[in-house]
């Protein structure tokens, strides 16, 4: 097992990657501490190759830049693998605003490729490389050194063992033709957006009993607050003040710090110093908004008017086209898109792309009568009525 610790070193292996077709990638890190996750390691492998095919990169010790691997990143002629991507996507991202392309990502071409919703690595290793993953080391906290055998052994497997997994997924999505199905889906991984969070928006993720507009408006200032000091400090944002206490603090609506003194839910750090008056500013700030700026809750699907009767023939139709394409009922449509579309909705996920072509130009069929639904033994099978 080879550790490159120098940004030489890292870049002698970067030029061998970029002579292969691919290199398989994975890091370690830490987010329990830290708004940002903190990287720990960084794992790579290349097709057989006389000598050190797989190596690990620690950019904690010494005074490493990752520049040569950022190249690798914007070389289109190698691609980059992955597993469940997002998070290594975005220490990559956070850090230098780098995407590898092309980027090849072997949970969601196992998706598409009939392995099931979300498959997890051990699966995959499991049932295509056929072989086993020691979990030993699963919980190791990656920022100590040195990392002990067992650890750089654990760490190296997650790259090595991709090679033939992202090869059979590669090969079968060939033989499928549902490559552009995987593209689709990548897009999102390698959108800005989908790793820029604002703390203006902050209070969308927050799931409120009260929709009053005057208590989202408090809501609002209270998690633009919270998420700017923990993105300033790099701190997790419930080091700031938890979900449950920010919800409080909405309805409690405090002036002074003896008021925040009355918090069940508030932690003792944030009854004083810059958060406490973070705090009341923020409320002070949500209770004057003008009435034309008060935020305004998404309540479109909240009184669709749903058949009932053509939402489940709709979910008959998707239990058939699971079984028939081998895809996951979740990844091809939700039970809210079923819905949606039962009550004339067509601004719907599973009504674009490569899930039209699965399931939706079917459902919109199902939903103008041109065609029906048939049993057929143990299958269902789509009757034309046109």
């Amino acid at each position: 097992m080879k550790t490159l610790t120098t940004t030489k070193e890292l870049a002698q292996f970067c030029e061998l990657a970029r002579s292969k077709p691919y290199v398989t990638i994975d890091t370690e890190f830490l987010r329990e501490r830290t708004y940002y996750s903190k990287l720990c390691l960084i794992q790579m492998a290349v097709p057989d190759h006389d000598g050190d095919d797989a190596v690990l990169v620690d950019p904690l010790v010494g005074d490493m830049s990752l520049e040569p691997l950022y190249d690798l990143f914007r070389d289109t002629s190698v691609v980059k693998v992955f597993h469940a991507a997002r998070q290594d996507l975005e220490i990559f991202f956070v850090e230098a605003k780098v995407f590898p392309d092309p980027l090849f990502d072997t949970q969601v071409a196992a998706m598409v490729c009939g392995f099931g919703e979300q498959v997890g690595y051990e699966t995959l290793v499991r049932k295509i490389a056929k072989e086993g993953v020691d979990k030993s080391s699963r919980f190791t906290d990656w920022s100590r050194r040195p990392l002990t055998e067992a650890q750089q052994k654990y760490a190296l497997a997650d790259v090595t063992h991709l090679r033939s997994i992202y090869e059979f997924l590669a090969h079968k999505l060939e033989q499928t033709g549902r490559a552009h199905w995987v593209e689709e889906e990548l897009r999102v991984l390698t959108d800005p957006e989908t790793y820029t969070v604002r703390p203006s928006q902050a209070w969308r993720r927050l799931k409120t009993r009260t929709v009053s507009p005057k208590f989202l408006a408090v809501v609002r200032e209270l998690a633009r607050f919270r998420e700017g000091y923990a993105q300033s400090r790099n701190i997790p944002r419930n080091r700031v003040f938890k979900d449950d206490a920010l919800v409080e603090l909405a309805s409690t609506k405090p002036k002074s710090l003896q008021d925040l003194g009355r918090s069940r839910l508030l932690l003792r750090d944030a009854r004083k110093g810059e958060i406490a008056e973070g705090i009341l500013k923020a409320v002070e700030v949500g209770v004057a908004c003008p009435a034309d700026e008060l935020p305004v809750p998404d309540k479109s699907r909240d009184k669709l008017q749903v058949n009932p009767a053509l939402a489940d023939l709709l979910r008959v139709l998707l239990k058939a086209r699971t079984e028939s394409s081998g895809v996951a009922a979740k990844l091809i449509a939700t039970a809210s898109d079923l819905d949606a579309i039962a009550a004339g909705l067509r601004d719907v996920p599973a009504l674009a792309g490569w899930r039209n072509e699965v399931f939706g130009q079917e459902a919109i069929q199902l939903c103008e009568g041109k065609i029906a639904l048939a049993a057929s033994g143990n299958n269902v099978k789509v009757v034309s009525l046109t």
